[in-house]
């Protein structure tokens, strides 16, 4: 469904305590599939180029090299209206506006209001409605955007994506600054709406045990290159894990599911093992 084939993309120029500076390349060659009905996640480290690579599959950000093929076709030779009826962006934070649940969620059907159309028709505001309800926040729909709670806004914000009604859903961390119990809700509903209406859905996540536990495919970035792409039970290894973040882990499987599970190795931990291993050489020596 999704192609993208030697792909260069990043930011001219960036502002560094009031000094203008050039940027190279966030991302270079990077060549990835995503097949139709795939939940596909994207990982990495801090500064690997995983919103970035976001940015560029949703027309934020233009290529400097290469193509982003949706069913075949560069979707920078697709109109905006043409796109926004296929692929729907959940971004990470958005300003507060001043406007009831059920009004920001409209918004969504934007690409659908036909010319000469000034008002939301019948059918826009049914397909919102029952957006409202998938998502489970019908009690909200007339409260302030502005006043509800961030996991409730991010139920928002996934409600005006599916309003758009499209076929490629895009996320951006959406689990970010949320409680377990609010994480386990929103993806709980994204691996629903996969399952029930063929949605293919790409999204970033930092946490790489919910990664593992509702991805059915991993592109592991660092330092703006495709490292790997595979399975979670594939990429997500100790060693793997360790050369990329530099970091000790202990990966398990999970009983439950049967993915790897990521169990973090404190630095104090790994200092007290380092002595004892050292001390023990010693006393042989």
């Amino acid at each position: 469904m999704l192609k993208i084939q030697n792909l260069s993309c990043g930011y001219d120029t960036i502002f560094s305590f009031g000094q203008q500076k050039n940027l190279e390349f966030v991302l270079q060659d990077i060549n990835l599939t995503v097949e139709k009905g795939q939940i596909f996640g994207i990982i990495g480290p801090n500064g690997a180029g995983k919103t970035t690579l976001l940015k560029a599959i949703s027309r934020i950000l233009k290529p400097k090299k290469g193509k982003i093929l949706l069913d075949g076709k560069d979707i920078w030779q697709m109109s905006f209206r043409g796109l926004a009826k296929k692929i729907a962006l959940v971004p990470q934070t958005f300003n507060s506006i001043d406007m009831t649940v059920e009004e920001f969620v409209l918004l969504g059907r934007i690409p659908h209001i036909k010319k000469f159309q000034f008002l939301e028709s019948k059918e826009d505001l049914k397909v919102a409605q029952n957006c409202i309800k998938l998502t489970e926040i019908w009690e909200l729909k007339d409260q302030l955007i502005s006043n509800i709670s961030g996991g409730e806004r991010q139920l928002a914000l996934i409600a005006k994506a599916l309003t758009q009604q499209p076929r490629l859903l895009l996320l951006d961390e959406p689990s970010l600054h949320l409680d377990i119990a609010h994480q386990v809700k929103i993806l709980d509903l994204i691996k629903r709406l996969n399952e029930e209406f063929k949605l293919t859905v790409v999204m970033v996540l930092h946490d790489l045990n919910l990664a593992s536990e509702y991805c059915e495919k991993l592109v592991l970035l660092n330092e703006g290159k495709v490292y790997q792409v595979g399975t979670p039970k594939e990429i997500l290894n100790s060693h793997i894990i360790k050369e990329v973040y530099k970091t000790e882990v202990l990966v398990e499987e999970n009983p439950f599911s049967s993915k790897p599970y990521i169990l973090l190795v404190s630095q104090k931990r790994e200092v007290s093992n380092e002595k004892r291993v050292n001390s023990d050489l010693y006393g042989r020596w």
